[in-house]
């Protein structure tokens, strides 16, 4: 498994993380349906195994319960094997099964004290904001995860889903180690500024999504689309719905193509796209079973040449034209 330095003076990451947003379960806003703790559970496990050295969650993934079983999980691995572990604040259970937001200073640490419950641990790897909002409140959140650092309740301190104007405000008050934005085939705006500033500025890139929430694994079609249930936060996706949904079916296609003629996997090809970025660190894979992790850590070792590289450039170009009249945003806030 490769690795590569998080920001400028970070851990040694692998290139593939564990994305745990999909096992918090489908009983909240955002949730993937129903999923089984065991396999989930197993799946941590199994990439601990296969060189896969870092986790990340979040308080709101399940209002928690994604946390919950990252602990157990990481119980079950020998000590000197145990992965580093990345979460998030800002995101907070109402109560009646609504999100909140809030970057306030008592319940950044209150989220805070609550994850390393949660977790079962002394100190969180890397703590990030969630999101940027509310807005107002992002240097009270930024500087009561300095002071968090400070007292060792976290050891590295990042960002996520914020544009690069927000981390300039935030760089004002203490360095970045790391940003997570969304970055796949089929959500590349990070390529606009946020990528540059990051390279530009030492910080650590880790993305979400970059199998574009299971689209350009090769698995979906109309069919499944379509059954999508309501505690499936998909189903209200606009890329998994028409007329996203048959434009990006038609991108999958040409993907697919490019990819058996490489002897690759569909998800092998996604995920080196996003790695082929020098500005990126890591591309956090999700997975909620031991074959799912086992059929993307692969990619690791995927390295695209320029001839194909160029071919889903083409493919990607004339994806975005098919999209230009749609308009309206499809990013997930969670």
């Amino acid at each position: 498994m490769r690795t590569r330095k998080l920001g400028q003076d970070g851990p040694e990451i692998s290139v593939i993380g564990l994305g745990t947003w999909a096992i918090g379960g489908g009983d909240w806003p955002f949730g993937w349906g129903q999923q089984d703790d065991r396999s989930a559970i197993e799946a941590i496990t199994h990439a601990v195994e296969l060189g896969v050295n870092w986790i990340d969650t979040a308080a709101v993934y399940g209002f928690g319960h994604s946390e919950v079983l990252v602990g157990k999980a990481v119980r079950q691995i020998a000590a000197d094997q145990r992965p580093l572990i990345a979460t998030k604040c800002g995101r907070l259970d109402n109560g009646d099964g609504t999100i909140g937001k809030s970057l306030r200073r008592e319940s950044v640490i209150a989220e805070c004290e609550a994850s390393l419950r949660r977790l079962e641990i002394d100190c969180i790897d890397l703590y990030q904001m969630h999101w940027p909002e509310p807005d107002a409140e992002i240097e009270e959140g930024w500087q009561t995860l300095c002071d968090l650092k400070q007292q060792g309740k976290v050891r590295y301190i990042g960002v996520s889903n914020h544009s690069a104007e927000q981390m300039k405000v935030l760089q004002g008050i203490a360095p970045i180690q790391s940003s997570q934005p969304p970055y796949s085939m089929i959500a590349d705006e990070a390529e606009g500024s946020v990528l540059p500033h990051c390279g530009e500025n030492g910080i650590g890139v880790v993305c979400y999504s970059p199998m574009g929430k299971g689209m350009l694994t090769g698995a979906f079609d109309a069919k499944r689309a379509m059954s999508l249930g309501e505690d499936d936060h998909r189903s209200r996706d606009p890329r998994f719905q028409s007329p996203q949904l048959e434009i990006n079916l038609r991108f999958v296609q040409g993907l697919k193509y490019v990819a058996d003629g490489l002897g690759w996997t569909l998800p092998e090809l996604a995920i080196a796209w996003v790695l082929r970025r020098e500005e990126v660190t890591s591309a956090i894979v999700g997975s909620r079973s031991p074959e799912q992790i086992k059929q993307t850590v692969s990619a690791a070792s995927r390295v695209l040449d320029k001839a194909s590289l160029e071919e889903v450039e083409k493919l990607i170009l004339t994806r975005h034209t098919a999209l230009s009249a749609l308009g309206g945003s499809d990013r997930a806030r969670v």
